[in-house]
């Protein structure tokens, strides 16, 4: 029979198909403002037509353009010197090799429901999906709430079905961020003990720093390592890989990344999506299986060359984590001290600072959680201008002190105020009776509008003195204001003696703080 005659069986034209790079699946924004989405293929093909891509989290954008870095690595799209990266920054070089090289992939190697080689999943969880699987809630990140198996879920089992391409993107943010803890299949029931043990994503226990330009196709260039080794496997899927991937009969040890593409597409979780066909035609998920991923041994350098670095209490430097008592603004001067004290032509810092006569931002993504529960996702942006780093990372450093001395002198004041309103007070009571005048909160809620001003204005001045002036009229505004938010305070106190007393006290102790000699000089105007 000729091969054009032989058709698939009624089986295999049922079985449902869902491509990424034929589907739809990455929200976007036109470089003419206009919102859209597009395939993983039009991505590359049309990157520089697009102005960036915005997924439904900070942690989702980051896992899509994750994703389309593997595919440049695997296409060999990149550049194998930093000559070479200037040169394609530079010039704005396509990225159509990419996308031609996706393209041109079997399409049986991009199925998301493929039944024995599933898009980014793991197929020998199938025997186990409809009894242990719970609804498709636990592949979001931020609905899953803790994964612990003895928690209450019954929220996860929501029969809702999730959109394919909503799914992937919550696949991706999974692989890249997913947090700790226990998956809900027994392990003595099916692949063994350690499939339950859920470890960190590669980047959910620190701080990602992607460099943005003007378009996608600019942010892709720009994040682009030079590299001449070897890209390493892409991750597609589970069962497919040079050599076998980790068991769960035992602990494993972590696996070595062998290039690019395989750090960018490490699959953090194993993971097995069931698909279904709402009630208008559209194809969708309505159950997951989630358990156990690969695990790698500890990053080269070369592959975090985005991290920030933070002195730990042992003297040991750690990538920065994000943290929920500290805004990410809050660590701007790590951030530039990691651009101005960067090592010569071995990381992302360096290249950038090369890239003289171009101002693009720094934008931070991280994932907090508390134990298993996550609790929010936090991201900021920081503008960068090659030469400009030092006087950035100053401003940086002494507008996060003037902040953080504004906040004791609140703390100070607060307790003067506490002093004379509870002249007896009970011990267990002194911590909530000190908080009820206690501004900090307030001041740092609105400390990080002030300070991305102070930093947007140290990037375009020309002269030093301009800095020194920028970081004075910063520290007046938070002077001015850390005086209304204790006023405001301290209007619960009542209307007698005390009470006029306390509240006269506690100005005055800010007031003399902000203006005493422990004051930083741009708060007293003694600048040097």
């Amino acid at each position: 029979m000729p091969l054009s005659e032989i058709r698939p069986s009624p089986a295999e034209e049922l079985r449902p198909r869902w491509d990424p790079r034929r589907q739809a699946c990455i929200p976007a924004l036109t470089t003419a403002g206009q919102s859209t989405s597009v395939t993983l293929v039009d991505a590359l093909r049309y990157a520089d037509d697009l102005r960036g891509i915005s997924g439904t989290t900070a942690g989702e954008t980051v896992a899509l353009l994750e994703y389309l870095l593997a595919v440049c690595y695997a296409s060999g799209t990149c550049p194998a010197t930093v000559d070479d990266w200037l040169d394609q920054v530079y010039d704005s070089s396509p990225l159509t090799n990419a996308a031609d090289w996706l393209d041109s992939r079997p399409d049986e190697h991009w199925d998301l429901f493929h039944p024995a080689e599933p898009l980014g999943q793991n197929a020998l969880l199938a025997p186990y999906l409809n009894e242990h699987g719970a609804g498709p809630a636990q592949l979001v990140i931020e609905h899953a709430g803790d994964y612990n198996q003895f928690f209450d879920h019954h929220h996860l089992e929501h029969p809702a079905p999730l959109p394919a391409d909503v799914a992937f993107r919550a696949m991706l943010t999974q692989h890249a961020y997913g947090p700790g803890g226990r998956a809900r299949i027994s392990g003595k029931e099916t692949l063994g003990p350690t499939l339950t043990n859920l470890a960190t994503g590669r980047l959910g226990a620190r701080i990602r720093v992607v460099a943005l330009g003007k378009t996608l196709g600019d942010t892709l260039r720009l994040n682009l390592m030079p590299t001449a080794e070897a890209p390493g496997r892409f991750n597609r899927t589970w069962t497919v890989s040079p050599q076998p991937r980790r068991g769960f009969l035992t602990k494993p040890s972590g696996r070595r990344v062998e290039g690019p593409a395989d750090l960018h597409t490490v699959l953090g979780r194993s993971i097995l999506m069931r698909p279904t066909v709402t009630g208008d035609g559209q194809l969708a998920v309505d159950r997951v299986l989630l358990a156990a991923g690969e695990l790698l041994e500890p990053l080269a350098s070369h592959h975090m060359q985005d991290a920030v670095y933070e002195n730990a209490a042992n003297g040991t430097a750690k990538p920065l984590r994000p943290s929920a008592s500290r805004a990410l603004w809050r660590e701007a001067h790590a951030l530039y001290a990691a651009v101005a004290d960067r090592d010569h032509g071995h990381d992302l810092y360096d290249r950038l600072a090369r890239l003289s006569g171009r101002r693009l931002n720094l934008w931070t993504v991280g994932l907090i959680a508390k134990q298993t529960t996550v609790v929010t996702w936090v991201s900021d942006t920081f503008p960068f201008v090659p030469g400009r780093e030092r006087d950035l990372r100053y401003a940086a450093e002494r507008g996060s002190l003037i902040a953080e001395y504004v906040a004791s002198c609140l703390s100070r004041a607060a307790y003067v105020a506490w002093t004379v309103t509870y002249p007896n007070p009970k011990p267990a009571d002194k911590n909530s009776q000190i908080a009820r005048f206690d501004a900090g909160p307030e001041h740092w809620a609105h400390t990080g509008e002030p300070f991305h001003v102070l930093l947007d204005e140290t990037s375009t001045a020309e002269k030093e003195d301009q800095v020194e002036a920028a970081l004075v009229e910063y520290a007046a505004v938070l002077a001015e204001a850390a005086g209304r938010f204790l006023r405001s305070r301290l209007d619960s106190l009542p209307a007698n003696s005390r009470g006029y007393q306390a509240q006269a006290q506690a100005v005055r102790r800010l007031e003399s703080d902000l203006t005493g000699p422990k004051a930083p000089d741009e708060l007293t105007g003694d600048r040097k």
